[in-house]
């Protein structure tokens, strides 16, 4: 498997992981990316604190999540710092 075949696997993981996170908190609950990145990590979790991220963003095209700081919606592009994702209310 080729570096980038890697990297888009732990993508799929991330954005699985965010997924079933989520599933199991209650409507309107948040997770933050670090859960997911230690889900899939483990003690390596630090380095796929942006991937996670990243992983929240492609999530938010989707329109499966949203992302949000200080308990209200942002646009995940202007986003600085820390960050929630939390399921959309729609479907």
């Amino acid at each position: 498997m080729s570096t980038h075949e890697g990297a888009r696997a732990t993508d799929r993981e991330l954005e699985d992981s965010i997924r079933t996170l989520l599933a199991r908190r209650a409507m309107g609950a948040t997770i933050c990316p670090s859960e997911a990145a230690r889900a899939v990590g483990g003690k390596a979790w630090r380095e796929l604190m942006e991937p996670a991220r990243a992983a929240a963003r492609r999530l938010v095209a989707a329109g499966e999540v949203v992302i949000t700081q200080g308990g209200e919606v942002v646009d995940p592009a202007a986003a600085k710092g820390p960050i929630r994702i939390r399921r959309t209310t729609i479907g």
